[in-house]
């Protein structure tokens, strides 16, 4: 049974089928006047392309085709013709980082465009788009990162400077006096999607604990830069993010679970908001999603990224995200400094005030007046 969205005025659902194996479900506004720049919006964990629909009227009014593709592994998008594999035993290779970016560009091709105004990415879309813009600056004009900054693609190994082994930050953070582990590499275990699915809370009650922890709405959300990657460094980050060991991410958020005054005042989030995504959580479970967190901390894939060692993002690029956000300082040094590096053209590094890692759903306006800065400024640059 699928869950019908109730979508703004002025946004439609449809379905685009045939994209790099894929029967792609995806949200648009702007559509019905021909002949407007493409803005493709990619979302991140645990979110959907409904994450963007606060986000996509401003855009359009401003005279864009915006898009928001629910991504694989995720909500109603489907694997088609062996397009992916979401078992926990099958094969990753579909949701490896590449492959997403081929995902986007088949999309682009697909809504008959050649290239793409802006790609903005948000979570775990934020890689999605840096690598998009990296290997294709042709295709992808410009682009926004929002929530993970970019680092650039990794070293390829030498003798002198060899592929790095196992991470001893495992051991290091399970040896602490209060045992901890990363939440990262806790996504890729075999328990994790049973955890959160199969949840005693019921996915709905878990999912509003997980938002409202990252969220500006809880206070304690206050980061700052860590200084180095050791375990007694990112410990200190909320244990959303470095976690209990003995503790599933369903453990974790329950006691930060908001009492039912703090739910019914939460006008970026309310009820039937939350349940657009419980309801397709439940439908779907959440390994999809995962999926892309393994192919990451399995280190499979790498050998591939290394080809783009010393390759930067050389298009127009910003970097956007909640004041409250914990998310650009998940690694020791200063996010901008290391976004400078990696973007010869980078226009700006903005944390807005009162969000916290929904950041586009938190604060929508600001966060649509940013994007719209940016593409206005690339425009006065080219003319001028």
């Amino acid at each position: 049974m699928t869950f019908e969205i109730n979508l703004p005025a002025g946004i439609r659902s449809r379905f685009l089928p045939e994209i790099n194996g894929l029967n792609m479900h995806v949200l648009e506004s702007g559509f019905e006047t021909p002949g407007r720049r493409l803005i493709l919006l990619l979302h991140g964990f645990p979110e959907l392309a409904y994450s963007w629909r606060k986000a996509m009227l401003p855009l359009a009014q401003a005279g864009y085709h915006v898009v928001a593709p629910d991504q694989r592994g995720y909500g109603r998008t489907a694997g088609r013709n062996a397009g992916w594999d979401n078992r926990y035993d099958g094969d990753l290779a579909s949701f490896r980082l590449l492959n997403l970016v081929r995902d986007a560009l088949g999309l682009v091709a697909a809504l008959g465009y050649r290239s793409v105004a802006m790609l903005a990415g948000h979570d775990f879309g934020s890689p999605v788009a840096a690598w998009s813009a990296l290997v294709r600056p042709d295709i992808f004009k410009s682009v926004a990162l929002m929530s993970a900054p970019f680092a650039g693609p990794p070293p390829l190994p030498t003798p002198q400077s060899p592929r790095k082994g196992v991470d001893r930050i495992h051991e290091e953070l399970a040896a602490l006096a209060r045992p901890r582990k990363h939440y990262q590499w806790y996504y890729s275990t075999r328990e994790a999607e049973a955890n959160m699915h199969r949840c005693p809370q019921g996915v709905h009650a878990f999912l509003r604990a997980y938002y409202h922890h990252k969220s500006a709405d809880w206070k304690q959300n206050k980061p700052f830069v860590l200084a180095s990657w050791s375990a007694a460094e990112i410990a200190k980050l909320p244990d959303y993010y470095v976690m209990d060991l003995d503790k599933g991410m369903a453990e974790t958020v329950a006691p930060e679970m908001p009492s039912a005054a703090e739910i019914a005042a939460c006008q970026w989030l309310p009820e039937d908001e939350l349940r657009v995504y419980s309801a397709e959580y439940e439908r779907t479970g959440f390994q999809g999603g995962l999926q892309w967190y393994r192919c990451g901390t399995s280190g499979a894939f790498n050998a591939e990224l290394e080809m783009f060692h010393g390759r930067t993002i050389d298009v127009p690029s910003c970097f956007i995200s909640g004041r409250s956000d914990w998310g650009p300082y998940q690694r020791s040094g200063d996010p901008e400094q290391i976004l400078r590096g990696a973007c010869t053209q980078f226009r700006g590094f903005h944390l807005v005030e009162g969000a916290g890692h929904w950041v586009q759903q938190e604060q929508p306006g600001e966060t649509s007046r940013l994007l719209l800065d940016f593409l206005r400024q690339e425009r006065i640059e080219k003319i001028s």
